[in-house]
């Protein structure tokens, strides 16, 4: 009876063992990822001896001796790949492929050989390396390999399973948009951002060098005529056609870009002020000389600039830039189209008339309550009849004294630089309350209310509680209430908004990353930010049923955004052509003129 129940029991541990190996298979032939399933044991036994022999490290004889690496790879005996390992090389069969990867280890190491080999010797049983292939075809393309060793051959490396994915597409739609993020989308030049981060390694340089640099910030003169007279398009092909003359004017070492609208800012690295302003001369002949026509109209350019040396290293690059920002305003209060160098009389008054002029504006209309809102609705894409509830976007305006609207454009940059966006933040979360709680059935219809923040208020802990005090005060769900911020707001410091969203998604608040595109550095901050939708930038999508390359991006960010699980969201959705694209591309919600106009909302 023991004899018979212990062949009863090993029967049934051979069965179990059996069908685990069966699902093992069959999960391995139809994964969608390509598989190899591999023998490292001799890899194991050839770096054991050859450490024995040499008395060191292998990382240190492959450093010595880099032909070991190739022939440890020629050790790897490949047991089986799946179907979708074929598919992905482009080969017939498991034996055309395979002696062509033998062929190739030979004097090649494949897959990341060196990283994931390095990876198993410091006891890294699960290793990722990036790294290039080639197909059968000879194609060379780009890998991600996840190598993991079973856990029951850790001791002996006899089974070895490696996931290879093709992330070459990944690869370059992150370059993409890598130069998305520093470079500006309309003339190609460098944008406002990588020029800030330029002058600013540069400013970390000057207590070590001994040398002076300057900073010249240019502002088209009368660039408004040419947009109310020819339209958008024509002052766009401006801005594009002159970008290319000034880059003629300056060396190779030094920085153009466009710092917004039609302002450009020059870096000019190791030049003196009589080497700079020699450069800004050439800048302001050669915006003199050129002219530009549009549909049998010439128009002739001029232009303003404001030249800042930078000596010592006492500025910052908000001193630096706007320093050069009150120059140039100083130069157009002299006439324009002239050079002003800066001096402290010169930025007062330049201050004086600009900037400081909408701080007034900005702390009187707080102070006369001449802030309102607008309504704007966001629509879900597949929508069929009526929609179960609202959702909609509150817009800041203001008003002046004759009451006419101001839209934020104009102010909001004033406000940031003088820390007033945290005041109109306050503004804007207690009115939109105060509109919700009087609104009752309309609160209870309401699914989602966006509300815009600053930069500024992500990092302030005392508005973080200020809207913490007003969830628990008043009667507004948080769970209805989305604050929309800036992809550059929230790259900027990426822990310090991560700690904000966080506080307020567990009251049960949902974040929307606006402007999405217009300014990311890497796909890898949005991995980060617990965010719930993607605010695709309108940059892209006012022009995506004539430009392919918009709809490419567009489609991109609305596939990853999908992926990482969140919901998109398109801007500037003005007619139904782009509403069908986009429609088409799978995007989940629509804003813009198309579907709903801003509505001015009463006062409270």
């Amino acid at each position: 009876m023991v004899y018979e129940s212990y062949v009863t029991e090993r029967m049934h541990a051979e069965r179990a063992l059996w069908e685990s190996e069966e699902r093992y298979r069959r999960l391995f032939e139809a994964a969608p990822i390509s598989l190899w399933e591999e023998d490292w044991s001799a890899v194991k036994g050839f770096v054991e001896d050859l450490q024995r022999d040499a008395d060191e490290d292998f990382s240190a004889v492959i450093e010595r001796q880099p032909e070991v690496l190739a022939r440890a790879a020629e050790k790897v005996r490949v047991l089986a790949v799946n179907e979708a390992t074929l598919k992905l090389y482009g080969a017939e069969s498991e034996d055309q492929l395979l002696a062509t990867y033998e062929t190739q280890a030979k004097t090649t190491p494949r897959h990341g050989f060196k990283q994931r080999l390095l990876g198993l010797i410091g006891g890294h049983f699960r290793v990722t390396a990036e790294c290039d292939d080639v197909r059968q075809n000879g194609d060379r393309f780009q890998i991600r390999v996840t190598h993991e060793i079973l856990k029951e051959h850790r001791e002996d490396w006899k089974r070895v399973l490696a996931a290879v994915e093709d992330i070459t597409e990944a690869i370059a739609l992150s370059r993409q948009l890598e130069h998305q993020a520093t470079h500006d989308s309309l003339t190609g030049l460098v944008n406002r951002r990588e020029f800030g981060i330029r002058l600013q390694r540069l400013l970390r340089r000057m207590d070590r060098e001994q040398v002076e640099h300057a900073v010249c910030y240019l502002d088209l003169d009368q660039f408004k005529v040419i947009n109310d007279t020819c339209g958008h398009a024509a002052g766009d092909e401006l801005l594009c056609n002159l970008g290319t003359v000034l880059a003629q004017q300056i060396r190779s070492r030094d920085t153009l870009a466009r710092l917004g609208g039609d302002e450009f800012g020059v870096l000019l690295e190791h030049c003196p002020l009589p080497q700079a302003m020699g450069v800004a001369r050439a800048l302001r002949n050669a915006t003199n000389d050129f002219r530009f026509v549009w549909r049998g109209q010439s128009f002739r350019s001029a232009v303003s600039i404001g030249l800042v040396p930078i000596r010592g290293n006492r500025s910052t690059v908000t001193q630096a830039l706007s320093a050069a920002d009150a120059a140039c305003y100083a130069a157009k209060d002299k006439g324009r189209n002239r050079i002003q160098v800066y001096h402290e009389k010169d930025v007062e008054l330049a201050r004086r008339h600009g900037e400081m002029q909408w701080v007034t504006r900005i702390q009187r209309a707080l102070e006369e309550d001449r802030f309102t809102l607008a309504r704007q609705p966001i629509v879900p894409v597949l929508s069929s009849g009526a929609v179960a509830g609202m959702r909609y976007e509150l817009l800041l305006r203001m008003r002046d004294e004759d009451d006419q609207l101001i839209l934020p454009s104009a102010f909001l940059a004033a406000a940031e630089r003088y820390n007033l966006s945290t005041k109109i933040d306050q503004w804007v979360v207690q009115t939109a309350f105060r509109l919700l709680e009087r609104e009752r059935e309309e609160l209870a219809r309401l699914l989602l209310c966006s509300i815009n923040l600053s930069g500024l208020s992500l990092l302030d802990e005392e508005f973080l509680h200020f809207v913490l005090s007003k969830f628990a005060a008043g009667e507004v769900p948080p769970e209805k209430i989305c604050f929309e911020v800036t992809e550059t707001a929230a790259i900027t410091n990426v822990s310090g908004a991560i700690s904000f969203i966080q506080e307020l998604r567990k009251l049960g608040c949902h974040f929307a990353l606006d402007d999405f595109g217009s300014g990311l550095s890497s796909f890898a901050y949005l991995k980060n930010l617990p965010v719930d939708f993607l605010k695709i930038d309108g940059a892209f999508v006012r022009d995506i049923v004539d430009n392919t390359i918009d709809r490419a991006m567009v489609k991109s960010i609305n596939e990853i955004g999908h992926v990482m699980g969140k919901q998109t969201i398109a801007e500037f959705v003005e007619n139904q052509a782009i509403f069908e694209v986009l429609k088409e591309i799978g995007v989940d919600f629509v804003q813009g003129f198309a579907t709903g106009q801003p509505e001015i909302l009463g006062p409270v």
